[in-house]
């Protein structure tokens, strides 16, 4: 079979070949054109987004600038009891331990009883006394005698004058007899008693201090104890001690009287309120830290001694490079915040923050001195940047 074209004859087969040829071109020509376009074009920063101007007037605007930060300091530490608040409470002469009255976990009331013992030391002071007193008596009556003989000039002046310094050591030795009673823990009204009736009793009573609680008991039934030992401890749990050990390299960022927040861990992370009330004027040479502590109240008595706790102090104020808290965006569990680029343009970008303080954070790094970012709306900045992604 032919075909006329112009005067032109093909075949089929030539006419085939031709019409390949014109398609083969005209398909390349366009990709030519499309690649040509692709690269005329910038590439998309998925980071950048332009935004409407009523976006724009919704915004607010914020310059990084230097701002007083106080950091957040997480200090270790524990509880401990007010030492102004507890007694250590011995015997007051050594003796055997006939009878306990108290146990441990006992509210005690200040003079209630805790334990009895029987000292023979306590005995021979007060035979001691007494003989002081049997002296004073029979001192004072030479002493009349002898003025009597003096009034009559049987005796000297001199005779009256060595009595009197006799009855002058004899009442010496009854006030140093007496107060060696009250060392040994007899009562004003016991030595009274004592004076009265010259009956001896060798038992002593060992008697709280102040009111509060029985937190220690080291003495068992017919030990023999010492004064110097230490039988109870008795504290009033009402207020309580965290204490704490700052690093010698922190010390400067902490002053007493700042207001620190109590965390205890073993009260599900309950935070409590307190204040410095005293940082040490010395370094451990052993931990190299400074101990502070601070008071709490206790009244219902869930916070126990020896408890670990965490106290969090906040520093002082230190300018540092900050932003508005607003500013800061959460993407793939970084921290961003938007720079403004053009008037109405903004990158994301990648920041480290440091501590909040009063509506403003820290940055660390990502942003310079100067730079415009956005600070109150943020969140709706990306937001349309995220949108824009999608289209």
């Amino acid at each position: 079979m032919l075909f006329k074209t112009d005067s032109l004859h093909f075949s089929g087969r030539n006419y085939f070949l031709v019409l390949l040829m014109f398609t083969f071109m005209t398909l390349a020509g366009c990709k030519d054109k499309e690649e040509e376009k692709s690269a005329t074009q910038e590439p998309v920063d998925p980071n950048v987004v332009e935004i409407t101007a009523n976006l724009q007037s919704q915004i607010k605007l914020a310059k990084v600038a230097n701002a007083d930060v106080r950091e957040v300091l997480r200090i270790p530490g524990s509880i401990q009891v007010d030492e102004q608040r507890m007694a250590r409470i011995g015997a007051p002469v050594t003796g055997r331990i006939t009878d306990i009255d108290a146990v441990l976990g006992q509210d005690v009331k200040q003079g209630q009883l805790l334990a009895t013992l029987n000292s023979t030391e306590l005995a021979q002071n007060q035979l001691t006394f007494i003989k002081a007193m049997q002296q004073i008596s029979l001192q004072t009556k030479a002493v009349e005698r002898a003025k009597l003989l003096l009034a009559s000039d049987v005796i000297a002046a001199a005779e009256v004058q060595r009595r009197e310094a006799e009855l002058s050591a004899a009442v010496a030795d009854l006030n140093a007899a007496r107060d060696q009673l009250f060392v040994l823990g007899m009562s004003e009204k016991a030595i009274a008693k004592l004076a009265q009736t010259s009956q001896m009793s060798s038992f002593s009573s060992v008697s709280a201090r102040l009111a509060g609680t029985v937190i220690s008991r080291k003495v068992n039934l017919g030990q023999v104890v010492q004064p110097a030992e230490e039988l109870f401890i008795v504290a009033d749990l009402s207020h309580v001690w965290a204490v704490a050990e700052v690093p010698e390299q922190q010390i400067e960022l902490i002053q007493e009287g700042e207001e620190v927040t109590i965390e205890i861990p073993a009260l599900s992370h309950k935070q409590y309120p307190g204040k410095l009330i005293y940082v040490a004027d010395v370094v451990n040479p052993q931990t190299r830290t400074v101990t502070v502590r601070t008071d709490m109240n206790n009244i219902n008595r869930d916070i126990r001694p020896d408890m670990l706790v965490s106290m969090l102090v906040q520093s002082k104020p230190t300018p540092k490079l900050a932003v508005p808290v607003e500013s800061v965006v959460r993407e793939d569990d970084r921290d961003h915040v938007f720079v403004q680029i053009a008037p109405n343009k903004y990158r994301l970008r990648e920041v480290t923050l440091g501590s909040e303080y009063q509506g403003m954070v820290a940055i660390n790094s990502g942003v310079t001195e100067g730079d415009v970012v956005v600070g109150d709306g943020a969140f709706h900045v990306n937001n349309e940047r995220k949108r824009k992604e999608l289209e």
